[in-house]
């Protein structure tokens, strides 16, 4: 291994290239909708998407509070992304569903993602990029929070 590569931080790589390929798929989304979904967004339709959830369901697998989760929720309703209705099982709790307009949005987003990958894929070749898949879904011994 090189001395250059020795010095540069994992986490921080990670990090980096994650920002960079949120921004340029956020970006390509909104050069082609007329609706603009931020990154947390996103994040929100990946964890309802073929679900029902409740947003307490939603919070327990993401790392921002219940409030901003209801925030992001009603903020997803108000562009008729996103249906929230009364839970059966908690009064108190709400869930969350994509609507036909929400489903559409997600599946068009991760057709772009994909022509995002292939890019990446034609500039790092195919067997790299696989095995960077495998790589970042191994199991790496260490614990979650």
């Amino acid at each position: 291994m090189n001395s250059e590569l020795k010095t540069l931080d994992l986490i921080d790589l990670i990090s980096e290239r994650h920002l960079q390929l949120r921004s340029i798929a956020e970006g390509e989304w909104n050069e082609e909708s007329d609706i603009h979904i931020s990154n947390s967004e996103w994040f929100i339709m990946a964890r309802i998407y073929k679900k029902n959830p409740s947003v307490s369901q939603v919070t327990r697998r993401v790392d921002i509070s219940r409030q901003a989760v209801h925030k992001f929720a009603k903020g997803l309703q108000a562009k008729g992304l996103v249906e929230i209705t009364d839970s059966r099982h908690n009064k108190r709790d709400k869930c969350l569903m994509l609507t036909q307009l929400g489903k559409e949005c997600y599946e068009k987003n991760l057709l772009l993602k994909k022509d995002l990958e292939m890019k990446i894929a034609e500039e790092i070749g195919l067997d790299t990029l696989n095995t960077l898949k495998r790589i970042l879904v191994s199991n790496w011994g260490i614990r979650e929070y």
